[in-house]
This record gives C-alpha cells, sequence and structure tokens, in this order.
C-alpha cells in the first residue's frame, strides 16, 4: 500500500467514524427515483434529471432535466412534489408505505400520485376518488413512521 492509498484509508475512517459518532449520516438519493416532477406536469412521460439541476424542499433532493424546469419548481415546489411524500398511493390508502414505482404515475386535479406497479394503480383506478379519500386521511397517521413500522 502506498502512501496516497493509506492517506485515504485513514482520511475515510475517520469521516466514518465522525458519522458514526454523530449518529448522522447523509444520503444522496433523489426524490421520484431522481425523475424530474416538472416534467410530469408538461409532457405525455416523465423524463429524468441530471445532477446539474438540483433542488432541495422539505428534506428531499429534487433533480430537473432542465434550468427551465428548476426554476419553475422553485416558483412552486408544493405543485410539483408527489402526494405521500412518493409513497404508493394505493398502499398509504390502506395505512402502508410502500415506494411508488415514478413510471406508474396519474395526475388527479394538478396532484401528481405514484404507485408500486401497473398492477397495483389498476386497484387504484377502481375507486380513485375514495382511495385518496382515504390516503389523504391514513397520511396523517403515518406520514411520520418508518415504513418497516407499519
Amino acid at each position: 500500500m502506498n502512501i496516497k492509498q493509506l492517506l485515504f484509508a485513514f482520511m475515510a475512517s475517520l469521516l466514518f467514524s465522525v458519522g458514526a459518532a454523530a449518529g448522522q449520516y447523509t444520503y444522496s438519493t433523489p426524490a421520484v427515483q431522481g425523475y424530474d416532477v416538472v416534467s410530469y406536469h408538461a409532457g405525455k412521460r416523465p423524463v429524468r434529471g441530471n445532477g446539474n439541476f438540483v433542488a432541495t424542499h422539505q428534506g428531499a433532493t429534487y433533480q430537473f432535466s432542465s434550468k427551465e424546469n428548476l426554476e419553475t419548481f422553485k416558483r412552486s415546489p408544493d405543485k410539483y412534489v408527489p402526494a405521500y411524500g412518493g409513497y404508493c398511493a394505493f398502499g398509504v390508502s390502506v395505512g402502508k408505505k410502500f415506494i411508488g414505482d415514478p413510471e406508474v404515475w396519474r395526475i388527479v386535479d394538478g396532484t401528481l400520485y405514484l404507485n408500486l406497479d401497473a398492477g397495483i394503480q389498476d386497484l387504484w383506478f377502481k375507486d380513485v376518488p375514495g382511495r385518496i379519500k382515504s390516503a389523504n386521511a391514513e397520511w396523517k397517521n403515518i406520514k411520520d413512521k418508518s415504513p418497516s413500522s407499519l
């Protein structure tokens, strides 16, 4: 092991130790798995964002495909963020938090809803207004709970 490798290993272990001691870690996973949330409203299909156009809103990091979409988001972020923090709308309606698939989506009354998969979305489609009403009520109870506790 040369001196550069040794120094790198030492610094990495030091940084890990400091993070572990503080009990905090920073994660870089983007919201909606990196999809540009403005693109859902602007086009027929969502597109992936990239690291050149990034904004943080309520603790989540969003990526955008263009400077224009980033600026649009910044003007009115609540209009574009997905319902229920991006968790599956059907899952939330039954008191669960399942990761929403960014390619299984629908905009209802201006709000972006994601679902776990196409089969679950078909169940959601059977009663969209009822599922949204149930999910809105459930979200108040589960919003701050970890998915594994539900």
